[in-house]
Parts: structure tokens; sequence; C-alpha cells
């Protein structure tokens, strides 16, 4: 059985442990169940929980049983840990609907079957919905200690916040998430949970809970919260966050996100979300440290997640798009593919029929906005400036065709190396 803890030690994937000195023991001796909560509060997962499907990941490789709790009871009153405000509530409908989009990403990092170690995905709502509120108070409520939760950073940040403070909807979380840990302790025998470092007073409220109400021994492991080296949090952009769900960020856009990594940023990623193991990955650094402008790294971190999160087919997808940004042939690719990888250059729709009757590739470089007047667009084809689909236009009298068509319904056209439009055709 795999030393989890060292595996974890070395990628720099502990913060907190409940038991620094015999937790690596414990879990050497045998089978162990462990689990991480995933609050629905969106219809996808995203960037920010990489980190504990990951680490979810890494302990069944190494031989114990994950659980991914999905919170569709929790995730209707939202977390407090690591929020400024508290979050806009969402009905339990839209959690239903999150939690059967996001089921379909876990199972890409996690080996659902029955054998031993074979994960499990559950949902809180089952046994909340079990429980009245006067059950509740009566039942768990009694076991906590009020001057203890107000100790906690997620509930005393938020007290000194004086414009958002902290409603009793979010102060009652940690009684649910504690609740969560003890009852996967009773009917699945868990006895480890996992997160952020952000959750480290809910996870160690669960383990004094457990001891309270069942004399269960249970422990918790957090992690460092992932950010870049400028202090941003890793995974969001100015045009919002990075999602798993490929209609939400494109496999290109995801790809194209690890490629962009600072270098100062890129080893740590390495180790914390790819499988390279140590020596791999002092192999692609020094590589890369050889000539940073290759990229030599931000590729092949961008290689391995983008082929674990979207698969195969959409990494080489992924690839001949960035390949295009450098010259590369446009072909067999469709209409929402080419859309995704140019979404933010200029772009005009036209009727079809210009193809059926020729459109002057002069007139086309004009009506996608590449040139000002058709002397400019005249001088950048004899220049040898003009591309259809990358592919060089030297004649002005040329006429484009549906020939000329990259996809169902759209041509690329370019101007020098890298001004690129999206001609439309409908």
């Amino acid at each position: 059985m795999l030393d989890i803890i060292s595996e974890f030690s070395w990628r720099g994937l502990i913060h907190q442990t409940t038991d620094d000195v015999g937790l690596s023991s414990w879990l050497l001796s045998g089978l162990r169940t462990v689990y991480a909560g995933f609050d629905p509060t969106a219809d996808s997962l995203h960037v920010g929980h990489l980190l504990p499907l990951m680490n979810l990941r890494r302990f069944q490789f190494a031989g114990h049983r994950p659980i991914a709790l999905a919170g569709g009871a929790t995730g209707t009153i939202g977390d407090p840990s690591g929020k400024s405000e508290e979050r806009n509530l969402i009905t339990k409908e839209q959690v239903e609907y999150n939690i059967e989009r996001i089921k379909k990403q876990i199972v890409r990092f996690l080996r659902f079957d029955d054998s031993p170690t074979g994960a499990l995905l559950v949902n809180n709502a089952d046994w909340f919905s079990q429980f009245s509120y006067i059950d509740f108070l009566r039942d768990v409520g009694k076991y906590f200690s009020v001057n203890v939760m107000l100790s906690k950073d997620s509930v005393r940040l938020r007290l000194n916040n004086s414009e958002s403070g902290l409603s009793f909807t979010e102060f009652s979380y940690m009684l649910l998430q504690s609740y969560d840990f003890v009852y996967l302790r009773r009917n699945y025998g868990c006895e480890l949970q996992i997160g952020g470092s952000d959750q480290w007073g809910n996870i160690t409220m669960g383990c004094d809970f457990g001891r309270r109400i069942g004399g269960f021994q249970l422990h918790g492991i957090t992690s460092p919260l992932v950010t870049r080296s400028d202090g941003k949090k890793m995974g969001k952009t100015e045009s919002g966050a990075i999602w798993l769900d490929p209609v939400k960020t494109s496999p290109y856009q995801f790809y194209q996100y690890w490629m962009n990594l600072d270098d100062a940023d890129v080893e740590r990623m390495l180790m914390i979300f790819t499988e390279l193991n140590r020596d791999e990955i002092a192999s692609v650094m020094g590589e890369h440290n050889l000539e940073q402008s290759k990229r030599i790294a931000q590729k092949r971190l961008a290689d391995e997640f983008t082929q674990l999160v979207h698969g195969a087919e959409a990494l080489q997808t992924a690839r001949k798009a960035t390949d295009i940004f450098f010259g590369g042939e446009i072909s067999e690719l469709d209409d929402d593919q080419l859309t995704s990888i140019f979404a933010d250059v200029p772009g005009k729709i036209l009727s079809m029929e210009r193809l059926t009757e020729g459109l002057s590739i002069i007139d086309a470089i004009c009506e996608c906005g590449l040139a000002n007047s058709k002397a400019e667009a005249r001088r950048t084809i004899q220049q040898g400036g003009a591309y259809i689909n990358n592919k060089q236009i030297a004649d002005i009298n040329e006429k484009l065709t549906k020939k000329h068509l990259a996809s169902k319904s759209i041509i690329v056209v370019r101007t020098g190396k890298k001004k690129y439009a999206l001609l439309n055709f409908k």
C-alpha cells in the first residue's frame, strides 16, 4: 500500500492534520474510507474543485476507498468558510439539477465499481430529509458549544465584517457538515475527511462531534488553497471561472489556461494537478528551464490535465486549435469548435448566397474588419499577408466559394501573423 502521507507531503498537499504523528501508520495499516464534500451551487465544478477531486483520486490509487459527497442539503444553505458574504440561496430543484450535471464530471476522476476501493457518490439530502427541525436540534445541536463555534475562523471573520455579518442559516452549516461525517462513519465506515485549508474548522468540529456522540476516532487533512504566485485564486480569469463543463469552458479554453500559466507557478501545478512522479516532474522542469520560451512544462501540464478532464479526443482538438494560432491548417473542425477557438476575434454574419455568387477576397477582408478600405486589403494581399483558413491567398482576384468553408458555415480570415476574424455564412 502506497504511503499516501509521504506522497501528499512532497507534493505540498498537507496544510493541517488532526494527527501529525500517527496518521501515516494508520493509513498504511489497512484500507480506509475517506471523503470530500462538494456543494452543488452551480451546474458544473470548476478549477477550485480539482484539488479535492485529485486528492480523492490519489487516495484511491493508494488503496483506499473514496467517497464524493454531493451537498444536496448543504448546497441550499451555503458554507460561510472562505466567503466574505452570504451566497445567494438556490432552490432544491436547481440543486438536484446541478448534482446530476456534476456527477458526470466526478466519474472522470474516480473509479466506481464493486471492489473494496470502488468510489461512492452520496447525497446528504438523503439523510437530512429525514430530520425535522426539532429532532435535529435535540439529537445533534445539543452536542455543539456556541462558544467553540464562535472561535472558528470561518465564523469569527464573518462576524467581524460589519457589512455582511453572518446569518443563522450559515452559522448552522457547521452542524450539518459535522453530521455528514458521523453519518458516513456509521454507514460506510468513513473515518477521514479531506478538504481545503478553509475547511479546517468544519472538519475539526466533525471530529469532535463524532467523539461526543459515538466515541468515534475521526481524522482530518487539509491542503493549502491553490493560489498563483501573484496571490490570486487559481482558476479565476478576467472573464470568470474555468469550468469543467465543456459547454461553459471549452476544452481549448481549458487547455490554453494551463498553457498560459506563469513560469513561477507551473512546477507547483505539476505537483498538485498531475500524477507525474517526482523524477518525472524534475525531468520536465529541467528540460523546460533550458529554454523557457518553448513552455515545455506548461504543455505537459495542459496535456495531462486536459486529457483527464475532457478525454483524449478533446485533447487532440485543443492541441489542433493551439496549432492554428501558429499558422496550422484549419480543417476537420465544426462550427462550435471554431467559434470557441476564435471567441475573442471580430466576426460578421453574411448570407450564404455571397459564396454562391463568389465573394471577392478583397471584400471578405473588408467585411470582417481586417482592413479599413479595399486599397488596404489589396496591399495586404499583394504583400503576402492575406490568409483564408491559414492558407495564403496571393491572387487579388480570388473569389471565395463554398469550397473555402472551414466548417459547415465558417471561413477564417487572417491578415499578418495573428490578426484573425470569422465570416459566418447563414
